[in-house]
């Protein structure tokens, strides 16, 4: 079977435009939840969020900036991680695939045109297209079209698992040989549509996150993009590309449970979990941390403490299992993309992030969540989880490049 490694990534978020700066501040402990500035939030269960700023900063590609910010951010994080594999020119294009995922698509481009329409004025230069379901493939058609990709180009959208099913359908794409590459992630930006519907959910707390603390209370919502270089793992190591890691797992499943409410015996994550492991051939015990994706909300942090405890079992309380989200907040569908990122350097420079504002244990949440300073640490093989509104699960499985 093909293996598949990761040769470049690329980051947009609220801690850095870029992925030195991301992991930088990630590690430093920092927090990119600020107050909203991009629009008036008067009324949201929490004004503040992780903004990504300022959108004039961000770099993109040669060619006209696009004017919503989701697409600018996958435009943005695209760029670094094709520059970063230098994978240009390697490849027939048609061997190239793009993968991209998003919850909300173009969501800032249809409040505006639709309040142009209500409000009787001419909607600009917001084209209509991009207020329909055409709008979640933005992103992908234009980074295909500025970097000459023409491999198989699918959008998904599975809520917050997104960014790491994307990746995983790109593992797949070069195990069966669609692709000999594919550029791989998540991207989502803020609007106000999109935080009014996941305070109607009450997702969202008043204060702070603070995952797998005792007074959690809610998860805080952020955006941007991470994107992943995939490739075939002969074809790199023949060019000389310097590899970050192996993906050498995934799987993607749901709970068949609930649109919202999530399963408290917690038997969906342990199901992908598993499957991860086994598509990876990988044993529980040579798992040396887990990436959590503990959004900070009552039930969740517990779940997903119960199903990685059943599928690792005794190694669960061995290893490191921290969350991001306190730092860059929950990006919803660039949230797995950007994890899988950290997971990655966490490998390659023997750091584990931090979970910040953990001040109170929680006995049902026992494991090690390396509360508020990163720790150095051996990290050979990492397990990244992601989970979503309506039950859909994901897990990546990575890995040391080693023969």
């Amino acid at each position: 079977m093909r293996r598949v490694v990761v040769t470049g990534m690329g980051a947009v978020c609220s801690l850095g435009l870029t992925v030195p700066t991301f992991w930088e501040r990630l590690c430093a402990g920092a927090s990119g939840i600020t107050p909203i500035t991009r629009f008036d939030a008067t009324g949201l269960r929490n004004t503040h969020a992780g903004e990504v700023k300022p959108l004039e900063a961000l770099l993109l590609p040669p060619g006209p900036a696009p004017e919503d910010p989701a697409t600018r951010f996958a435009l943005a994080a695209a760029r670094e991680a094709l520059a970063d594999a230098g994978v240009v020119g390697h490849y027939p294009p048609e061997r190239v695939g793009v993968v991209f995922s998003t919850n909300f698509g173009s969501a800032l481009s249809w409040e505006r045109f639709a309040t142009h329409l209500l409000t009787g004025e001419e909607p600009g230069d917001v084209p209509a297209a991009r207020c329909s379901l055409p709008s979640f493939a933005d992103a992908a058609t234009l980074v295909a079209e500025r970097f000459q990709l023409f491999g198989p180009r699918p959008m998904l959208s599975l809520s917050c698992s997104s960014g790491a099913a994307a990746i995983g359908w790109g593992m797949d794409a070069i195990r069966l040989g669609l692709a000999d590459a594919v550029l791989a992630g998540g991207h989502d930006a803020l609007s106000l549509s999109a935080l009014a519907g996941l305070s109607v959910l009450r997702t969202i707390t008043a204060e702070q996150i603070r995952p797998f603390d005792r007074n959690r209370s809610g998860t805080i919502f952020g955006e941007g993009a991470g994107m992943l270089l995939l490739e075939e793992r002969e074809h790199a190591r023949a060019r000389g590309a310097i590899i970050y890691g192996e993906v050498c797992g995934a799987a993607v499943n749901n709970n068949a449970y609930h649109i919202t409410a999530p399963d408290k015996r917690g038997e969906g994550l342990a199901l992908v979990l598993r499957a991860a492991l086994a598509d990876a051939r990988v044993a529980p015990e040579a798992v040396d941390y887990v990436n959590a994706h503990a959004t900070g909300t009552k039930y969740h942090d517990v779940i997903e403490t119960v199903a990685i405890k059943e599928v690792l079992g005794a190694r669960a309380y061995q290893i490191p299992v921290s969350s991001i989200k306190a730092g860059t907040a929950h990006a919803m569908a660039a949230a797995g993309s950007l994890e899988a990122i950290a997971s990655l350097l966490a490998m390659r420079d023997g750091r584990v992030p931090p979970t910040l504002n953990y001040e109170e244990p929680d006995p049902e949440c026992d494991l090690d969540c390396v509360p508020n300073v990163a720790r150095e640490a051996t990290v050979r093989c990492v397990a990244s989880l992601s989970s979503g509104i309506g039950g859909n699960n994901a897990a990546l499985i990575l890995r040391r490049d080693e023969p």
